[in-house]
């Protein structure tokens, strides 16, 4: 394995190991939190890079899980220190405040995925779920092993449910239907991860007066919908063309105006900076 460039409490390595005590809780259990970055125009502070939410989002979980703060100096270093290597980074915070930061590149089929959509395979097992599905912890076996049999399946994306049935989020992002002439996406209270896209897309389309609707995604409320996306902060929006399941397999339109809707969202992003 070639040597990677990361930082590590505090420096910057070169390396293909990271040493860490064989005790570590993020090695034993799992026991971090992590957020992952895309940087646009090289630049931490691009309202698309949302440097201030992936921040907030570590601080609030640092918190409420009772953990020591982050040294936010250090997490912005190790920040700009990466991005000259890689568009995509990964922050990662220990229990007791140490900072681990990756990088990596973005998806070499991205404009296709984007552009025609994704497969997905909807798992019928409530056992995928997210471990405190409020908070982005690094005990990400459950959505990692969905992904693997939605693999297996030919697909790209998983999507995970609860024991009700009810459609969460997949096992990258979260989840957007059309129906009605405007979005929906499962509720916070359903148990799914509050992503950074998905706030920021709410806060631009109510910006514009736009209706964002928000219920339980049943298979009668999904059956309704006429295109169905998922989203994060590396992919943005990536339409999903066709979701394979036990019973018949489902089938939405990749190019459905209320995608361009979105798209046009992040381009308008984009502008506004330029």
């Amino acid at each position: 394995m070639s040597s990677q460039p990361f930082w590590y409490n505090g420096s910057f390595q070169e390396s293909d190991r990271l040493s860490i005590p064989v005790d570590e809780p993020g090695l034993l259990y799992g026991a971090t939190i992590f957020t992952t970055l895309r940087v646009y125009g090289a630049s931490l502070d691009h309202p698309l890079s949302n440097w201030l939410g992936h921040c907030r989002r570590l601080g609030d979980s640092a918190q409420a899980l009772q953990w020591r703060s982050p040294n936010w100096e250090q997490i912005r270093q190790g920040c700009e220190c990466l991005m000259a290597f890689f568009p995509v980074l990964r922050i990662t915070v220990f229990p007791d405040g140490r900072e681990w930061i990756t990088g990596r590149s973005l998806p070499a089929d991205l404009s296709l995925r984007q552009q025609q959509g994704v497969v997905a395979w909807l798992s019928d097992s409530a056992d995928f779920r997210r471990s405190l599905p409020e908070h982005k912890t690094g005990n990400y076996l459950a959505p990692w092993r969905a992904l693997q049999l939605a693999r297996d399946r030919g697909a790209q994306e998983a999507i995970l449910t609860n024991g009700k049935g009810h459609w969460l989020e997949t096992s990258t992002g979260n989840l957007w239907g059309w129906r009605d002439g405007y979005w929906w996406t499962p509720p916070l209270s359903a148990g799914i991860l509050p992503g950074l896209v998905r706030s920021q897309l709410i806060t631009w389309l109510v910006r514009q007066n736009k209706t964002v609707g928000s219920a339980p995604w049943s298979e009668e409320l999904v059956a309704e919908f006429e295109a169905i996306a998922y989203t994060n902060s590396v992919v943005e929006i990536v339409p999903i063309h066709a979701i394979l399941r036990d019973s018949t397999p489902l089938a939405f339109d990749p190019n459905h105006d209320g995608l361009q809707e979105l798209r046009a969202l992040f381009q308008q992003a984009l502008l506004a900076e330029s």
